[in-house]
């Protein structure tokens, strides 16, 4: 059978199997039927297991992930998928195992689905897991069926549950806070460091404010987009760098006394933003790698070995969800400002090309069943 003849007969498989049940209750999602297009689709009610929780989704955000995948790029989003892993909502059922959660609950879930018995889940590494699926990915090996849709199950073991004052549209945001607290944890971060933060999206905007939180003394911000430089001035930066512009690893030096920065955390993950991550800081320095858009960057080998650079690599968040909660509620961490719009689930698919078209001003989007 030809690959293309294969493909086809895959998907339709697939579609089958999205489709089956719908002689009973039916519900609204915002399925990826093929790369760059969205349908919104009448399709089963999910089904709860013993161990699972049945969300009725009030938000779910659009990831730069997300994004990603709605071209094929990252081949984590194989069609038909339901994506959607940064949401929150309301419980309306629970499986008979589950004794944390009752219906009417509001509550948020990790985007990781972890097994909680290998090596690493066993270790509280369980970003780690050597089972790890995501919520609203699709690959070779897994597909979990993800929140761009009116309920979507978990796992209760992933769940947490929310302050009942917490809007959820901000509660759809918690992943993203994780992401950015959890990069921050594994960094050496001193009182008063300086800190270079590349990349002023979502997370590196997080990223920004959870520096400030560890205790660093100057945080400096780099991008290209003079709107989002403005917005990290306003939660808190010391300094902004447009790098189209201007090179800005002079003008870090200068401001350390001709050492660097004592951290950089990278939020992009491209060649260029990690030169400059790496560029920006003192001998003996620290650099997080958080961002993740190419599978493969360059890396300038002997400047990172002479001068004993530290290279860290974090991925997703491990158990940072009940602190995020509380930043959040307490104001310590601001989302509000991050949030572009929100938007009702059937204007998904305009929203999605707007984001890919990477329209100015755009940020973060919030689409509510």
């Amino acid at each position: 059978m030809a690959p293309i003849q294969l493909y086809t007969k895959v998907v339709s498989l697939l579609w089958l199997e999205l489709l089956r049940g719908l002689q009973g209750e039916s519900v609204k999602a915002l399925v990826l039927s093929g790369y760059k297009q969205l349908d919104l689709v009448e399709m089963a009610k999910p089904k709860v297991g013993e161990d699972d929780l049945l969300i009725r989704v009030r938000a779910c955000g659009i990831c730069g992930s997300d994004v990603h995948g709605y071209d094929g790029s990252t081949g984590r989003r194989l069609p038909p998928i339901v994506m959607g892993h940064e949401a929150a909502g309301i419980v309306e059922a629970v499986g008979g195992a589950v004794t944390d959660f009752q219906p009417g609950d509001h509550a948020t879930f990790d985007s990781t689905v972890y097994c909680g018995r290998c090596y690493y889940c066993r270790r509280g590494q369980v970003n780690l897991c050597d089972h790890r699926e995501v919520i609203g990915v699709s690959t070779p090996d897994f597909r979990r069926m993800g929140a761009f849709a009116e309920y979507v199950t978990v796992p209760a073991r992933i769940a947490y549950p929310l302050p009942d004052a917490m809007p959820f549209a901000h509660a759809a945001l918690i992943e993203a806070v994780s992401v950015a607290v959890h990069a921050v944890s594994l960094t050496p971060i001193a009182v008063d460091d300086t800190v270079v933060v590349v990349g002023a999206g979502m997370i590196g905007l997080l990223t920004l404010q959870a520096a400030l939180l560890a205790g660093a003394g100057r945080v400096f911000v780099f991008d290209v987009d003079d709107t989002r430089l403005e917005l990290a001035r306003s939660l808190g930066a010391t300094g902004t760098f447009n790098s189209k512009i201007v090179d800005p690893i002079p003008e870090i030096v200068k401001l350390t006394c001709g050492r660097g920065a004592d951290v950089a955390l990278e939020c992009v993950g491209i060649s260029s933003t990690v030169k400059l991550a790496l560029d920006a800081v003192r001998k003996g320095a620290t650099v997080t790698l958080v961002g993740n858009v190419s599978p493969m960057v360059e890396l300038a080998l002997q400047s990172t070995v002479t001068r004993q650079i530290r290279l860290q690599g974090s991925c997703a968040s491990s158990g940072e969800y009940p602190t995020c909660i509380s930043l959040i509620s307490r104001g310590a961490i601001r989302v509000e400002p991050l949030l572009s719009a929100v938007a009702p689930l059937h204007e998904g698919d305009a929203w999605f090309r707007r984001l890919y078209a990477r329209e100015p001003g755009l940020l973060k989007v919030v689409l509510q069943p």
